[in-house]
């Protein structure tokens, strides 16, 4: 199934073309009888300027898609470019720097140096390969994540959220064409996990970014343009628009079918909602998504 890539959706970022597609995206871990199928022949398009959130059940592949399209992990087959470049195939020290020059990422962990200030941690990747920042640019950034008064503060002197806060401004200080955030907001609060949510909104908003974030949480997925759901590495449903209600009904499908599949003998309906957490969902949303 393959998301939309010319549709532009009034008041929401411009999509002026596509910043990373895959073809036939096949991921197997291991051989024979033992071999897992991770990503199963997957046709996506992320579209530039756009803000696209992944989910799906646990073991779903969601994570190993992310990270085959930003080129952190081979693929098994299939094709899978950033912007007209593909990179499957390419060498390490290719892939090296199309990740160092072209990606940002942010992480659960938010992986700051702690000796290090969070102006230092925000330059930190383009220092070590020896390229000077944009000072408006990243002013801009800086100013847009609230980050003015706190750039000489080391990590430890900084809350939860204004560390994922350098964390995001140090995936948008080289001004990468895309930022994959892998559930960004797992080891915050609430309040910090929505200030991080908030602020790779402005990103796409604001500073015209393009951001591709794995979740389990609908609250987060709300905050996106369109969210992709996977199911048995394949994206098997997409919403445009979503909400936090809308996002917990279509996941509560996949339980559901979990649910009579592995013999339990829920009716559907009935399986509680579960999430990688464990934690229930909460009860049954009335109306369709």
């Amino acid at each position: 199934m393959s998301t939309p890539t010319a549709e532009h959706v009034p008041g929401l970022a411009s999509a002026d073309g596509v910043a990373a597609r895959a073809r036939g995206l096949t991921k197997a871990y291991g051989s024979g009888e033992t071999a897992v199928l991770a990503l199963d022949a997957v046709d996506v398009d992320i579209v530039r300027g756009r803000y696209t959130a992944v989910m799906g059940p646990s073991g779903s592949g969601k994570s190993t898609l992310m990270h085959c399209l930003a080129g952190l992990d081979t693929v098994s087959a299939g094709r899978v470019w950033i912007a007209d470049t593909e990179i499957t195939g390419l060498k390490d020290r290719e892939l090296t720097r199309i990740r160092r020059d072209r990606i940002g990422f942010m992480f659960q962990s938010f992986n700051l140096i702690p000796t290090l200030n969070a102006l230092e941690n925000i330059t930190l990747p383009m220092d070590i390969a020896g390229q000077k920042p944009d000072e408006q640019w990243l002013r801009q950034v800086i100013d847009t994540l609230g980050l003015r008064d706190r750039l000489t503060h080391p990590p430890a002197q900084l809350s939860g959220g204004q560390q994922q806060r350098v964390a995001c401004a140090r995936a948008l200080a080289s001004r990468p064409e895309l930022i994959f955030a892998d559930e960004p907001t797992g080891n915050l609060d609430s309040r910090a996990g929505l200030e991080v949510l908030g602020m790779l909104r402005e990103a796409v908003d604001r500073l015209g970014q393009t951001v591709v974030m794995v979740t389990h949480d609908p609250g987060a997925a709300s905050h996106a343009d369109l969210v992709l759901f996977l199911a048995d590495g394949r994206i098997v449903d997409e919403m445009a628009r979503p909400t936090a209600d809308a996002v917990l009904e279509r996941m509560k499908r996949f339980d559901v079918v979990r649910a009579t599949a592995d013999g339990s003998g829920r009716p559907p309906g009935t399986a509680p909602a579960v999430f990688d957490d464990g934690a229930p969902a909460g009860p049954e949303p009335r109306g369709g998504a």
